[in-house]
Parts: structure tokens; sequence; C-alpha cells
């Protein structure tokens, strides 16, 4: 049987933009803070567990990315990288030599494994898919409950089977990465209420997560019966968070696309110069996240935040620069 999820707002894992402090704050308002893992080594990730840890000593979770390895293709990645080298050289830059998987996923990291074992965070989420057999098996032995991003009912069948705790039940209109298992196949594209619809009945606690913004919108989400709601984009300009300035500024337009320009992956992003690059030639998640990368870092150097990796909800014009607390008090049902 499932243990009960007692919280009533969760904050989003964002890589590049959550934070030990935001994490923090959210668990002392009464949400429940995350710590993003997934685009950090295991040293660094034991670190931004033990710095939530000397903030508070409520529960919290971090996040892992459980992506299976990138599909390399020499001719394919480098059809890409031409496609780039225009807009590259614009800013008087070239696009890097190689390119490589910038983010491993905790699938076979042993490091990263032996990290949260020493650790045991209270929750382990998890998303773009699962951990393999022998992973779930140990963090459930060390007693960490474990969360998984669902986009269909189909993922969220496995992440019952595989003996998860909760699933997120991620609709179309959140943003970042789309955690759909396999990114190269279809898409139900269903918007939060329905996934979680679908969802509950499945059995396990469903965790609404897409454009929740306000308490009107977290208390739809419970009536559709999600026993909590995940926020992201509503904590970006929160002073605890390390969002870019560029980006927080980027919030108030709040037209979104989905792209795989950026990452390689399905992400929703703030329309920018980069959501306007056609992305059917894109290479494989994380290989294209490099080239991504260095194309920002490049336009940036010249003063054009037009190549950010601006990840925001179709919510975004919504946001709030406020503390994270209030935020969760202006959600909480």
């Amino acid at each position: 049987m499932f243990e009960e999820v007692t919280h009533r707002v969760v904050q989003a894992p964002m890589a590049g933009s959550s934070t030990p402090e935001l994490a923090v704050a959210v668990c002392h308002a009464g949400g429940l803070g995350f710590v993003a893992l997934g685009a950090l080594n295991a040293a660094e990730a034991g670190k931004q567990i033990r710095a939530v840890r000397q903030g508070t000593d409520r529960v919290f979770g971090v996040n892992l990315f459980c992506h299976a390895p990138a599909r390399r293709d020499a001719a394919r990645e480098a059809e890409w990288t031409r496609t780039l080298r225009p807009v590259f050289r614009r800013f008087g830059a070239e696009p890097p030599a190689a390119l490589s998987e910038i983010y491993p996923s905790f699938r076979g990291n042993d490091a990263m494994l032996a990290v949260l074992l020493a650790e045991k965070p209270a929750i382990v989420g998890c998303h773009f898919g699962l951990p393999k057999p022998d992973q779930i098996a140990a963090l459930k032995a060390a007693g960490c409950r474990l969360w998984a991003t669902a986009t269909s009912v189909a993922e969220g069948r496995a992440i019952v089977a595989a003996g998860f705790d909760a699933i997120v039940a991620q609709g179309y209109e959140a943003g970042g990465h789309r955690g759909i298992f396999h990114p190269h196949g279809p898409d139900d594209r269903l918007d939060h209420l329905a996934l979680a619809r679908a969802l509950v009945p499945l059995g396990l606690p469903v965790v609404a997560a897409g454009a929740i913004m306000d308490r009107a919108s977290a208390r739809a989400a419970m009536d559709a019966g999600a026993v909590a709601v995940q926020c992201g984009t509503a904590f970006l300009r929160a002073p605890e968070a390390a969002t870019a300035a560029a980006h927080c500024a980027a919030l108030s337009g709040g037209q979104t696309v989905m792209t795989r320009a950026i990452s390689g992956r399905p992400a929703r992003c703030l329309a920018n110069d980069f959501t306007l690059v056609d992305d059917s030639a894109a290479a494989d998640y994380p290989v294209a996240y490099d080239i991504g990368k260095a194309l920002h870092a490049a336009a940036a150097a010249k003063g054009n935040t037009g190549y950010g990796a601006f990840w925001a909800g179709t919510g975004a014009a919504a946001s709030v620069a406020r503390p994270a607390g209030e935020t969760v008090l202006a959600i909480s049902p």
C-alpha cells in the first residue's frame, strides 16, 4: 500500500533554476521542495542534498534523468551542426568540432546511486523513464519513496508495475522537457486535468503538473483526482531560484513553443530565436543540448539572449516575482 502524499504544493525540480535555497524555502512554507540532480555529477548531487539538509529538517525530494542513451548518428549530428553553423557565424563563432552526451542517464550511473544510498533522500523522482530494476530495489531498500513522471496512461501503468509510490501527471502545457519515455514515439498531448483523471484509476497518488499558477487551478486539479500539484513556472521568478535575468524578463511575454531544437527532446520553451529553428533534423538528446548550449553562449557573448533554454509552461505570463514561500501559500488549495 502506498504512503499518503501529505503535501499539496510540490516545487518542480528545474535543472538550471532549482537551488537548495529554493527547496528549503518551499519546505518551510509547507510545500515539498525538490532539487534537480539530472544535470549534476555525483559529487555535486551530494553537495546539493547536504545543502538542503543544512537549511531544513523537513522532507524534500531529488529528481533524476532516466533517459535511454542517445542514438548516435554521425551523419545526423553533422547535418545538425551544418544547420546551426550559419547562426554561430552571425556571432563570430564556430560550432563545437565534436558533440557529446553531456548529461548521463541515471540508468547505469553507479556513482549517483551510491550517493543516493548514502544520503537517503525521502523522495526520489524520475523523469524521461524509469531506473533499472536493481536500482529501484536498492532505493526502496534504503527507504526512499519513488515518484516518476508520466505523460500517458501507458507510462503510468509502467510506473505502477515498477513498484513506485506516486505518479506525476505532466500535462502538455507544462514547461521544460516532456517526461515522455520514448521521445520519438507518439505523444497523447493530454493536458494535466485529462491526464490526472486517466491516471487516478491506476491506484497510485497522482500529482498534477502543467501551468498551475494559482489556487483556482490547484483546486481544479484536486477535483480531477490529484492529491497534490507540482509547479515550476510559478517559482521561476522567486529570489531563491537561479533563473537568469533574461529568462525572468521573457516570462511576461507568455508565448511558449514545444521544440526539440534546443536539446533534442521535446520541451516547452518561451518563444525566442532558437524556437524558430526547424527542429526536424535535430540530433538526439542530450547530444543536441551540447551544441545548443554552445550556441547560447556564443550569442550571449554578443549580447543576444534569444538562444537560451528559457523553459516555461503556458501560464508563464501569470508568474509573479515574490519569495517562494509566498507562492506556496498563494497556490495551496
